[in-house]
């Protein structure tokens, strides 16, 4: 019998009830657990935890029993916040309600109260995980939550600490009038900040705010605290509101300003780009501890609005909340988008790992296997930009040609339109969803050793590198889709081998995705000569996936899920970023996160003191690598053109333009469906464009009359230059910023 009760103990133990996912890991985080520590504890991978976390997989007995039992536990010491769950797909007939916001004004010297969002925005469920800061200890920042009293929140409480980065990422400070700075957090968390100086800030940070996140990758490192000042937090510290032009110009707080000498006196540092708009102030390692803040001052123009839109005129609560979503998902900024989008690169795959110990027992630093290494790399002669040390030899005002310099980059290509479409009523533009990202996942690029130089190589399309090839000879009016030829009108489509869509006419550079799309176009190739790195890998796939899921889960709060038909998406993705402003800033903060990371793999030369033929400082980084952007761009632009290609063979649908991943359509109705032909089973045709939220898919980015086309070709058009309708498209307008393509 009691064989029959051990059998039915297990079968119960097997179903277990656990938390969710972003659940488990705020209870372990709450109490400072590592991922180490619980897997030690329960016999398995830290990686297996981290998949339980992240709801990748589900534990199964007899661990599943313990953890369940550690859960409970951990649930009674740190009990959760209630949150609002987040929003449906829109309904038609019921559109989202409007609440009334509660913020409203208040009398000069009250003191504000943080809400975990503002009242009429939900809160992403992402949120939910670190919401609930444990109550303050003797040993922790005083902290309150809304409707807490100040004398409350200065009251030690008996409970347990919350852990290392119990705190969050970031606090958004911000002072009244009778200068109490107080922070804003994750979640709705308050904290009043005791800090007088900026040094004493720095210190306050460090020791005892609990700011910070975890690292994102074993051998990685744990994330700075960042500190974001208002304006009146900047006057509190000695800082001024606005930056002088002067200053505004050189990008830093001028030499001799009192707070500098504060932080030298304090023994603080910053490093070479000063205290700026973002500032580093860190000491020294010691026995391998790091003591840095990272800070950002909005009123300096540290959140540019092509990036960040409209969060640098947020008030504090509000701010903490999109910049606290974008660090929970991305990670916490370190700078612009484009600097914060090659930092998490290194944070995804350091450089380093440790190794293993040696005959004394002491572990060292070693390189680490499929990253970029700690040195930077020279181009080869091809890849690098003008200017660079590599080309001093090069003539004075000598220009590059396609048979000198690798020219992979985005299209920008248009035709006129043909008889046929001017007698269509619509020009219908749809867009590809987070390209570059796309393009980066599973591209196998160069690692840490420098290329090699080959003459009449062998084409290989599984090595790296760039390739003197003549692709002249590829016929775009017969090519080979699948496995089988067909003919097509050549004329109406751009030629994938340039970004300005002409034909090639002799032998260029190209790095290796775009030959091996001639080969696949059914051509032979026969390279003349290449620069080639045997050592390769998928470096960017982990930073994909990292920006995918950002944005998709930031869509799936703006109401737009993965698993909506074409109908549906294109009904949900009406006035998608009105239902929440605030999110709508992260979504953008994270395209950009992603566009600017490829870009800052080729960042140029800037200011007028640098000459051409000398070094600047970006060629310093390992992360200084045209070959990887050039891949990238290689694999969006070929990506783009299957696709097209896919639906004029199957449609005879032509683009009329095409920028960077937005292509224009002639059609006789005003949506994409007009363009894309969905079956009834919801499928489209094989390999081409489809609607919906995950990248590479598309969505609908606007639709002009047929006329406006002809307007505005005549209008722009000039010295038989034709007009980009793309960049047009979504707007109409010609004064309106580019679309970002």
């Amino acid at each position: 019998m009691s064989e029959l009760f051990d059998a039915v103990d297990a079968l119960i133990a097997s179903r277990s009830p656990l938390p969710p996912p972003a659940e488990r890991r705020r209870l372990r985080q709450a109490h400072a657990l590592t991922l180490d520590e619980v897997a030690a504890a329960l016999d398995v991978r830290r990686a297996t935890i981290g998949g339980w976390e992240s709801g990748k997989a589900e534990p199964r007995p007899p661990q599943r029993e313990a953890y369940a039992r550690m859960l409970a536990q951990l649930a009674l010491l740190y009990p959760a916040m209630e949150t609002t769950a987040p929003i449906a797909a829109p309904q038609p007939e019921a559109p989202a309600p409007e609440a009334s916001d509660t913020t409203g004004p208040r009398p000069a010297g009250a003191k504000a109260t943080a809400t975990p969002a503002p009242a009429h925005f939900p809160v992403p469920a992402s949120e939910a995980e670190d919401a609930a800061p444990a109550p303050a200890s003797a040993s922790s920042p005083a902290s309150r939550r809304p409707g807490a009293s100040k004398a409350a929140a200065r009251t030690p409480s008996a409970g347990p600490a919350h852990g290392q980065h119990g705190h969050g990422p970031l606090l958004v400070l911000d002072a009244d009038a009778d200068g109490q700075v107080t922070g804003y957090g994750v979640g709705g968390l308050l904290l009043d900040v005791p800090a007088k100086s900026l040094p004493a800030l720095v210190e306050w940070a460090l020791s005892e705010a609990q700011l910070g996140a975890e690292r994102l990758h074993g051998s990685g490192r744990d994330a700075d605290p960042l500190l974001v000042l208002t304006t009146s937090a900047c006057e509190r510290y000695g800082l001024p509101a606005q930056l002088p032009e002067a200053a505004r110009l050189a990008g830093r707080l001028p030499e001799g300003h009192k707070v500098l000498g504060q932080l030298e006196r304090a023994e603080w540092q910053l490093t070479k780009r000063g205290l700026g708009p973002w500032a580093r102030i860190y000491r020294p390692a010691q026995g391998g501890r790091r003591s840095c803040v990272q800070l950002c001052i909005p009123s300096w123009h540290a959140l540019d609005d092509r990036a960040w839109g409209h969060a640098a005129q947020l008030g504090p609560a509000e701010l903490a909340r999109v910049l606290g979503v974008y660090a929970q998902r991305v990670v916490t900024p370190v700078g612009t988008t484009a600097v914060t989008g090659l930092h998490l690169m290194t944070a995804l795959n350091p450089p380093t790992r440790a190794s293993e110990p040696d005959a004394a027992g002491k572990r060292h630093r070693e390189l680490r296997p499929g990253s970029l290494g700690t040195e930077a790399l020279d181009p080869a002669p091809c890849e690098a930009t003008d200017g660079h040390p590599v080309l001093a030899d090069l003539p004075r005002f000598h220009v590059r040609g396609p048979g000198e310099k690798l020219m992979e980059e985005a299209y920008d290509w248009a035709r006129e339109m043909t008889d046929a479409e001017c007698m269509q009523h619509f020009l219908v533009g749809i867009d590809v969803n987070l390209a570059f990202g796309a393009a980066a996942n599973g591209a196998v690029v160069g690692l840490a050793t420098p290329p090699v130089h080959v003459v009449r190589p062998a084409f290989d399309p599984a090595v790296p590198g760039s390739w003197l090839v003549d692709l002249s000879h590829v016929d775009p009016s017969r090519v080979k889709i699948g496995k089988q030829w067909r003919d097509l009108d050549g004329d109406l489509l751009p030629s994938a081998f340039t970004p300005s869509g002409e034909r090639p006419t002799g032998p260029a550079w190209y790095a290796t995705p775009t030959v091996a799309y001639a080969v696949e176009l059914g051509y032979d190739v026969a390279p003349v000569e290449g620069w080639l790195r045997p050592e390769s890998g998928r470096y960017l796939d982990g930073w994909y996936k990292r920006l995918r899921d950002a944005y998709v889960a930031t869509m799936a709060d703006l109401g737009v899920g993965e698993k909506l038909g074409p109908r549906e998406f294109l009904q949900a993705m009406d006035c998608y970023k009105q239902r929440d402003p605030e999110l709508a800033l992260v979504l953008d903060a994270v395209k950009m996160t992603v566009k600017g990371g490829i870009g800052k793999l080729q960042e140029k030369a800037r200011g007028g003191g640098w000459k051409p033929g000398h070094a600047w400082p970006a060629l310093a980084r390992p992360t200084w690598r045209p070959d990887i952007r050039a891949a990238v761009i290689s694999r969006a632009r070929i990506n783009m053109h299957r696709k097209m290609l896919n639906l004029a063979a199957a449609t005879g649908r032509y683009p009329i333009a095409v920028l960077s991943d937005c292509a224009v359509y002639a059609a006789d109705g005003p949506s994409p469906l007009d363009v894309l032909p969905y079956g009834a089973d919801g499928k489209t045709v094989a390999g081409s464009f489809r609607l919906g939220v995950s990248p590479g898919m598309v969505k609908h980015e606007g639709t002009q009359s047929v006329l406006w086309g002809a307007k505005k070709s005549e209008e722009l058009g000039a010295d038989g230059h034709i007009a980009n309708l793309a960049r047009y498209i979504k707007t109409g307008r010609a004064d309106s910023p580019d679309t970002g393509k």
